[in-house]
């Protein structure tokens, strides 16, 4: 089975806790049954998503999110997480050719 984009060379999946689909992806629909989506707050999430990064799979950190439909709000949250995790390197300042 081949995996969609984000999941081809993640280990996300092996890490998930054995009771994922049995028991803790069943409780956070049961706590939020329109599937608001914990982001923009609006119904119709299709995921369930971590509030805080990491392996942190308690209740109180999961909840839905758009991620497949419209309005694609755990892209948005992804990109922002990777571009907040890139180093920021910067030039040394150079002197304007003009004051030199």
């Amino acid at each position: 089975m081949r995996m969609p984009g984000g999941w081809v060379n993640s280990t996300r999946r092996d890490r998930l806790p054995a009771d994922w689909r049995t028991a803790i992806r069943p409780a956070v629909h049961e706590r939020n049954r329109e599937h608001i989506c914990h982001l923009c707050g609006k119904p119709g999430g299709d995921a369930v998503d971590h509030k805080k990064r990491g392996d942190d799979h308690s209740l109180e950190n999961l909840d839905w999110v758009h991620q497949d439909v419209p309005p694609y709000c755990h892209r948005y949250k992804s990109s922002a997480e990777g571009v907040a995790a890139q180093p920021r390197e910067r030039r040394a300042r150079e002197k304007h050719p003009g004051l030199l």
